[in-house]
């Protein structure tokens, strides 16, 4: 078993806050991240394939394929947005980097797993660094 990680960075904005929750609530819950006009991140995202070495092309994965998927799937969706202005799952679901994520792990399988090229690899994991203190990790 061979594990592939690739890296890629976006940069997008959010404001952590529950509608559900009182002011003070979201205030005591989410700190200055509940900033009304919220702040941004420049994120680094990880992307780990798993599988074995393809004896013909001597690769886990195509990198070229795995790079399309995640332009396509999750930095044009992405990178320069306010999550909740900008992305529909996020208008109704708090944008913490631990839902952020879920969601782009939950894209990144649907998407990768349908590639006629996979051959046997399959996505292992995605890890989100939202700041250099702390980074989140989904496994699915």
């Amino acid at each position: 078993m061979v594990y592939l990680t690739r890296r890629y960075r976006f940069a997008a904005s959010h404001r952590l806050h529950n509608p559900g929750l009182a002011p003070e609530e979201n205030a005591r819950v989410y700190g200055k991240c509940n900033n009304p006009y919220g702040h941004g991140h420049n994120y680094v995202l990880e992307v780990t394939m798993a599988g074995p070495v393809d004896s013909g092309t001597g690769m886990a994965f195509d990198l070229a394929a795995l790079d399309g998927v995640v332009q396509r799937e999750v930095l044009d969706r992405l990178d320069h947005t306010h999550l909740n202005l900008d992305v529909d799952l996020f208008k109704t679901v708090v944008p913490t980097t631990e839902n952020v994520c879920m969601e782009v792990y939950g894209v990144l399988r649907k998407h990768l797993e349908s590639l006629p090229s996979r051959g046997q690899a399959r996505l292992h994991k995605v890890r989100l660094e939202e700041t250099n203190s702390n980074y989140f990790e989904y496994e699915g």
